[in-house]
């Protein structure tokens, strides 16, 4: 109890010490903003001594908690530090657990990206939210446009006995019409668009949703790394 009043005794001191001179900005040679740090430190460092000593620990058991606290605070430094990597390892882990899950990232031009892997069938398949729903889309160069299959379009919202199938396109099973529709949002990781025109496939004649260029054309661009695909905002 004496070791924590001399110690609460020091930190007042500072304190007073630290009001008296906050015109001036510095204290005993100190920024004022750094000697208040000094304090707030001091404050904690003086309550876990005076705790540790207040246990009745023995020397060796009481070296043993501080260094499991020290180790535990330079740990939690450590992952606030390297928040931002270890978010990209966490996602880049999912993407391999989960194919299609699209990896976000900032580049360096501070512009955001997104990277996909390739899928078992060859392709490169993402999991896209149109009108906030995951439709699993397959990213199609050689398509013009945004085509949802008839199953994608009616969980993305569309209703195809409301619309108008006059549009014919070639596919792979052949000519097929398609109709016409706008998506209120189509989002690929952290690259999200709005009021997209986009196509629904007759039932039937599409298996799998074509995220084409209409969408990858309103990016900066796009690159093929290996088994990945870049695309950049």
């Amino acid at each position: 109890m004496r070791l924590f009043w001399i110690s609460m005794a020091i930190l007042g001191s500072g304190l007073i010490l630290l009001i008296a001179n906050h015109d001036s900005g510095t204290v005993l040679g100190l920024e004022s903003s750094a000697f208040a740090s000094t304090l707030y430190m001091g404050l904690w460092a003086a309550v876990l001594i005076v705790g540790i000593l207040g246990s009745g620990l023995r020397i060796g058991e009481m070296a043993r908690t501080l260094a499991f606290w020290v180790f535990l605070l330079l740990a939690l430094v450590a992952i606030y530090q390297y928040r931002y990597e270890l978010q990209d390892v966490a996602s880049r882990v999912t993407a391999g657990l989960i194919p299609g899950t699209p990896v976000s990232a900032v580049g360096s031009d501070g512009r955001a990206q997104v990277m996909v892997e390739r899928s078992a069938s060859g392709h490169f398949e993402v999991v896209a939210d149109v009108n906030g729903t995951g439709l699993r889309m397959l990213i199609d160069t050689g398509a013009s446009s945004i085509v949802l299959s008839d199953a994608d379009a009616r969980s993305a919202g569309f209703d195809p006995e409301g619309l108008q199938f006059q549009t014919p396109v070639a596919t792979a099973n052949g000519t097929a019409l398609v109709a016409r529709a706008r998506a209120a949002e189509i989002q690929v990781g952290s690259i999200v668009r709005s009021n997209l025109p986009v196509y629904v496939a007759q039932p039937g004649r599409l298996d799998q949703s074509l995220l084409g260029m209409s969408f990858i054309n309103t990016l900066a661009g796009f690159e093929l790394r290996g088994d990945r695909i870049i695309l950049r905002d």
